[in-house]
């Protein structure tokens, strides 16, 4: 039997259900048109040891975010803690960790089980003891040694110890171990005080006491806003050691040696260092840590602006933007090869 045709009546819609299901129908096609939401950035979080640091730390954090991520406003913390944080999942990465100097702290905090050194952010990073050149003619002092000489260290004496007094590190710097380490490995305990407590503050005193003429010792790096105003070669020469002799962990093949100078301190490279998980977690990031590089000139050039007043990290972050807006195609081709990394897994 055919089945019974239902009249054109029952084929009709009911306008009120339509009336009904209009605002559904709306919002669905609506809905079905629109982007689907995109996923939380990955907030990061970096640190660094002093603030003439930040700015090549932000020339990182800027590639980062153009990559995608959010970075924090970095911390500013001791080298020490900075590396046991990333070893422990606090904070992810820093930018300035060096190679030799820091390797206590690295393998102290697991190194490589629980952080990875990823590319060279700033090369031939120098350091060592630097005295005025005034005092280094008269006296021909070239090594650092010659002040085994009580007469030789009362000359840099400044506060009538009879003990030569030498502006270094801080305590929670590498460059703090490896100079006390020097002044028993040279015999140097019992005529040079190592004033570590206020770098900066007793580096403004140094300054003030070259201009009165009087002589100064002091520890220094590049890049460094400081050798701008008192120019190894001009206003004051690096002091050579007899001989490396380094803290065990920065093993003994260590180049030291600049311009035929053995200044005792490593040759270090300013490297990036994050935490290893992260890392697997973020290959697009460890791809740009690997590839991303800042001159040497470059942050002392910045270092000067902070110097003449341009100080705060507002200031350091429009630096940092100039920068690469000054070096735009190098910045472009930093990223493009962090997109070309896999994503996670």
């Amino acid at each position: 039997m055919r089945p019974e045709r239902k009249s054109s009546d029952s084929m009709r819609p009911n306008p009120f259900n339509l009336r009904r299901l209009l605002p559904v129908m709306l919002a669905f096609a609506l809905s079905s048109c629109q982007p689907e939401p995109k996923p939380p950035a990955v907030v990061l979080r970096p640190a660094y040891g002093t603030l003439e640091e930040l700015f090549q730390t932000e020339i990182v954090n800027i590639g980062l975010e153009t990559l995608g991520y959010e970075v924090v406003s970095g911390s500013e913390l001791e080298y020490d803690i900075i590396h046991e944080a990333i070893a422990k999942s606090y904070l992810d990465y820093t930018t300035v960790h060096w190679n030799y100097n820091h390797a206590d702290f690295f393998k102290e905090n697991g190194g490589d089980t629980t952080m990875t050194r990823v590319g060279t952010l700033v090369d031939d990073v120098l350091q060592g003891y630097v005295i005025d050149k005034a005092t280094a003619e008269a006296y021909n002092i070239t090594n650092i040694e010659q002040l085994k000489d009580p007469e030789i260290a009362a000359l840099f004496d400044s506060d009538g110890d009879g003990k030569a007094n030498l502006v270094g590190c801080i305590p929670g710097w590498g460059c703090h171990d490896v100079t006390e380490h020097h002044l028993d490995a040279y015999g140097l305990r019992d005529t040079v005080e190592h004033d570590g407590s206020n770098y900066y503050g007793l580096i403004d005193g140094v300054i003030e006491a070259h201009k009165a003429g009087e002589p100064v010792l002091y520890y220094t790096w590049t890049p460094f806003w400081l050798n701008f105003i008192l120019a190894p070669g001009k206003e004051v020469e690096w002091l050579e050691v007899p001989y490396t002799d380094l803290p065990e962990a920065q093993g003994s093949d260590v180049p030291t040696t600049f311009e035929d100078k053995n200044l005792g301190f490593a040759i270090n490279q300013m490297e990036i260092v994050a935490n290893r998980e992260f890392l697997s977690e973020n290959p697009k990031a460890e791809r740009f840590f690997e590839v991303v590089q800042v001159p040497n000139d470059a942050v002392s050039l910045q270092n000067q602006k902070m110097r003449d007043g341009e100080n705060t990290p507002a200031a350091i972050r429009i630096h940092a933007e100039e920068w690469i807006s000054e070096n735009q195609d190098l910045f472009d081709g930093w990223v493009e090869a962090a997109k070309s990394a896999p994503d996670q897994g």
